[in-house]
């Protein structure tokens, strides 16, 4: 599924390339032919990202909610654009830009309290600067559910998936067992400025790099043309690090990676 990153760095080029400028929607897929028929032809205001939820606001007042899920993409298209391929669930075009939305699991128009009822439901986003980190740290530690599961509920961090939750537990040494009430107070601050960090490199670059320098050499990376990765889908390779053998578990239904060596405990 993708992370926060993509999701804003889409919300980025709709931005620059639709918003105060009207669009045309439709659905050749059928499936949100309704939806489509209350947008089209009208003026997109904004587009922003909040955790992995995109939303296009339209200056009538509605909002186009976006959730990719596990299968959903996005393909832009510059100039004009051709017949429709594969099962096109919404298409946007602009005036010489067009994307084609497939597979997402949510496409729906809201009204505004639905948004906010979106958005009231969803934790602090590191690539957000209204983001409350304070509040967000405060729950995880009241709560006793091990942090490796605490980075992934939406409701408390929004955005952050499995490779970034499995990498900055390793940057910091913590074990994703340890629960929400063993982390202290620096400890959850340094992790959350190390999202904050971390997060906008993938929104500028469209990859994750979380390899510090001294250790992006030896084994390549866990697939093709992606940045190395200390642990993520690493199980069984040696740490860049010590060298002990990366562990593999399951946490919530959710493929978990870590160095039992640089994350004790």
């Amino acid at each position: 599924m993708p992370e926060g990153h993509t999701l804003h760095r889409i919300a980025r080029l709709h931005q620059e390339r639709f918003a105060g400028a009207v669009v045309r929607v439709s659905s050749p897929q059928g499936r949100f032919v309704q939806g489509a028929a209350l947008v089209d032809g009208r003026v997109l205001e904004r587009a922003e990202a909040y955790g992995k939820h995109l939303l296009h606001h339209y200056a009538s007042g509605v909002s186009v909610h976006v959730h990719l899920g596990l299968y959903g993409t996005f393909s832009e298209v510059e100039g004009s654009m051709g017949a429709p391929v594969g099962q096109v669930r919404m298409r946007m075009r602009g005036t010489d830009f067009g994307t084609d939305l497939r597979g997402p699991t949510a496409c729906e128009v809201l009204l505004p309290p639905e948004v906010d009822a979106l958005t009231a439901r969803l934790g602090a986003d590191p690539l957000r600067p209204d983001a409350d980190h304070e509040r967000a740290g405060a729950r995880i530690r009241r709560s006793r559910r091990a942090i490796g599961a605490l980075l992934m509920d939406q409701a408390l961090i929004a955005g952050v998936g499995n490779v970034y939750r499995a990498e900055v537990l390793f940057r910091h040494g913590i074990s994703p067992y340890r629960p929400g009430t063993s982390l202290t107070a620096a400890e959850w601050d340094a992790l959350w400025a190390d999202l904050v960090e971390l997060m906008p490199i993938g929104v500028e670059t469209g990859r994750m790099h979380v390899v510090r320098t001294e250790y992006d050499t030896g084994a390549p990376s866990y697939d093709k043309n992606r940045p190395r990765t200390y642990v993520y889908r690493r199980q069984g390779e040696p740490c860049r690090v010590c060298a002990t053998p990366v562990a593999h578990a399951t946490m919530a239904a959710r493929n978990l990676f870590w160095c039992p060596t640089c994350q004790p405990g």
